[in-house]
């Protein structure tokens, strides 16, 4: 690590993103990124049982959660959930019942398509938070809501504002950077101090969540590296490689070879060397990435074959995560924040066959995920948290089952799963279901729940997992000191284990 990055201490990083000047950008080509010299690229003893990964997954478009985690028979909210569904209410018979501690019959059911992840569930794998949602301070009451009492995030029911909150968490401030970003920059002079590529890996493009300072995000597809192109060539360099890096005897690869030279050259000009420098950095974690999925290939673990009924979107881009865990050590980072997304979710119309499939594609992804962290024995190191925009209207916005689907809302539920949560509960505070009721923030009775846990209090307690301190928190999330400590009982948000309780459950 160059002595530049290593002034990014703790004070340093909590005098820089206070909450009202959170000055940061993710952008490649910024000045700031061009002056940063190169990192040391020799490979040196990695600490392998100190790994954390924390796995964000945004369902993009707006998940029916009120579909997917469901009230039982036995739920007083059951009647609430039949009368205000209508015709999207799924049949008590048809849920697939989750088996809560606490409660003498399942108080609780899963989405028909959901089998997967009510086996996770119950083997104490998986766990909900219940009614979660983007707030720039509490709303007490329908009331408060309706009155304007207190301040509410901006542009409420937008998808692109909503999505943005989530990824920022800060609500009340024109985007800077994203809650990943900045924890990434707090975490990455500590605990990657010998790091070979970015704390932050997106297997979903450039996102808004891994937006920082010093880290800059790096972009991986579902079926690997991305060959590096050039824009005179487009995909001339295709091909350019044979499979032990050297350039082949081709146009490619000697095209290839001849910018590569071009690119050692030293420049005096910044900006002509802050490029060769992005371009240096790009070539290097190309290998750095290549070599983890060779160590993961050579590996025990068949991929494919835990991922057989996973083939989808989503299936491949966990898949490629699980490889890039399983190869870690090439990667020599300690901490790890990867970014996954899938879209979809926006039902307007033809809900129950659509929805219906996405719930088949997400319990199918986060099992095979599940099962392949275990086999690579790391399931107690990694963190899967789901975000997505809203929840959806509570009512049908037709009468007809065929073509019915729901609109924007506002709270929802969210799966936290891995060897660190304490599985098989329910966290935060389930709504009642009551259209008009006290949870609902629609004066036409449309069923959008004001969330009762903020985005703030859900995703400190994975960031503090992963090893921000409850202090520092608060420099990650700088509204979090408006909204009930998440780590107090009050909150209900107790979701990770104690130390010791997911190696017992095992």
């Amino acid at each position: 690590m160059d002595k530049q990055e290593g002034r990014l201490n703790r004070r340093h990083f909590l005098r820089q993103s206070g909450c009202a000047a959170l000055g940061v950008t993710g952008l490649v080509n910024s000045l700031s990124h061009l002056l940063l010299t190169e990192k040391a690229l020799a490979q040196s003893t990695y600490a392998l049982g100190d790994y954390k990964a924390l796995v964000v997954l945004f369902l993009f478009g707006g998940n029916d959660s009120n579909n997917m985690l469901v009230p039982a028979a036995g739920h007083p909210a059951r009647s609430n959930y039949e009368k205000g569904r209508g015709i999207l209410a799924i049949p008590a018979d048809q849920l697939h019942p989750l088996h809560h501690p606490s409660a003498a019959k399942p108080l609780y059911g899963l989405h028909p398509n959901l089998a997967p992840m009510a086996a996770l569930f119950n083997q104490q794998d998986l766990a909900f938070v219940a009614n979660v949602g983007t707030m720039v301070e509490p709303i007490p009451n329908r009331d408060a809501y309706l009155n304007k009492t207190v301040i509410l995030p901006p542009k409420l029911f937008s998808h692109s504002d909503q999505q943005l909150q989530w990824q920022s968490s800060i609500p009340d401030q024109p985007f800077t950077s994203g809650w990943g970003g900045r924890v990434a920059d707090l975490m990455n002079p500590t605990h990657n101090s010998t790091s070979n590529i970015s704390m932050s890996i997106s297997l979903s493009g450039v996102n808004r969540l891994q937006v920082g300072q010093d880290v800059i995000q790096y972009m991986v597809s579902d079926s690997g590296i991305t060959e590096f192109a050039d824009a005179g060539y487009g995909n001339g360099y295709a091909g350019a490689l044979d499979g032990g890096g050297g350039y082949r005897n081709n146009n490619a690869g000697r095209r290839l070879k001849a910018f590569e030279q071009i690119m050692a050259y030293s420049h005096a000009h910044l900006l002509e060397e802050g490029y060769n420098n992005v371009v240096r950095r790009a070539r290097q974690a190309e290998g750095f990435v290549g070599d983890a999925l060779a160590q993961a290939d050579a590996s025990v673990v068949d991929f494919d074959f835990f991922f057989q009924n996973a083939t989808s979107a989503l299936g491949r881009r966990l898949k490629m995560i699980a490889r890039l865990i399983a190869g870690r050590e090439a990667l020599s980072n300690e901490r790890q924040i990867f970014f996954c997304s899938i879209g979809g979710y926006d039902n307007h119309a033809g809900q129950t066959v659509a929805h219906g499939n996405l719930m088949t594609e997400l319990g199918e992804s986060l099992r095979a995920f599940s099962n392949t962290l275990k086999v690579l024995q790391v399931n107690d190191k990694v963190m899967t948290v789901t975000h997505s925009d809203f929840a959806r209207t509570f009512t049908a916005n037709k009468e007809d089952i065929d073509s019915a689907g729901s609109d924007h809302a506002w709270g929802g539920h969210q799966i936290v799963m891995g060897g660190p949560v304490d599985g098989g509960k329910i966290y935060g505070t389930f709504p009642d279901l009551a259209i008009n009721g006290k949870d609902d923030a629609d004066n036409k009775g449309r069923g959008r729940w004001i969330p009762t846990t903020s985005v703030e209090q859900y995703q400190a307690v994975a960031t503090h997992w992963l090893g921000v301190s409850q202090e520092d928190l608060h420099a990650i999330f700088p509204n979090l000191n408006r909204f009930e400590d998440p780590f107090s009982s009050a909150a209900n948000l107790g979701y990770v284990a104690q130390s010791g309780q997911s190696a017992q459950r095992r």
